[in-house]
């Protein structure tokens, strides 16, 4: 698939964000059975940057800071909780965008919103999915942020690449998707939006 008919697919397969409201979400849980109730969700997005380079898109991630008090060092798309300022889900990406990789929303297409996806931290995440031309720039907020790298798109959209792996947690065995590249160990909630992507462009829940 050229890159025009790939972007044609994402324009044509995402949604805007209130168009997903109400669509069952994905989560943490479903590889582990019983989705426990989560009554208090917070609401966050992220955005999904789609680098445009020469060798094809390329997805945009971050390793968040050791010195984070949650995730720390995992790996992360830019985003976070919805403030009150926030117009929407996709003013949430862009500024968390901005403040966390230094992206100018002028160099981002939104191209529109992938499904929901409630974390175990009690998180309901919108996905926003935007197209950055190759020409912008980023700049990591050491703050939140120790790296910022690429992974091809091509890669994640692979299913072959999507693994499932398990751990420990609180006494009970959590299965969760990993998708390891390189030195990049992705996995989580991070996974299981690209493995969300994944379904919503080329297959079905």
């Amino acid at each position: 698939m050229s890159e025009a008919e790939l972007i044609a697919l994402l324009e044509q397969r995402l949604a805007p964000p209130e168009a997903l409201a109400g669509r069952p979400p994905y989560s943490d849980f479903d590889l582990s059975g019983e989705r426990p109730a989560q009554p208090s969700l917070r609401d966050a997005s992220v955005l999904v940057p789609l680098v445009t380079r020469q060798a094809g898109l390329s997805v945009l991630l971050t390793r968040r800071s050791a010195d984070m008090p949650t995730h720390s060092g995992q790996i992360a798309f830019p985003g976070g909780r919805r403030q009150a300022e926030d117009a929407d889900a996709i003013a949430t990406a862009l500024r968390e965008a901005r403040e966390e990789v230094g992206l100018d929303p002028a160099h981002v297409r939104v191209l529109g919103a992938s499904d929901p996806y409630e974390t175990v931290t009690q998180f309901r995440v919108t996905p926003i999915v935007g197209l950055v031309s190759h020409q912008a720039d980023f700049v990591a907020d050491p703050r939140e942020v120790d790296a910022i790298f690429e992974v091809p798109f091509a890669f994640f959209m692979n299913p072959a690449n999507h693994q499932r792996h398990s751990r420990d947690y609180n006494g009970q065995t959590r299965y969760y998707y990993a998708m390891p590249y390189g030195d990049h160990y992705v996995w989580g909630a991070t996974a299981g939006m690209l493995r969300a992507l994944y379904l919503r462009l080329f297959g079905e829940r």
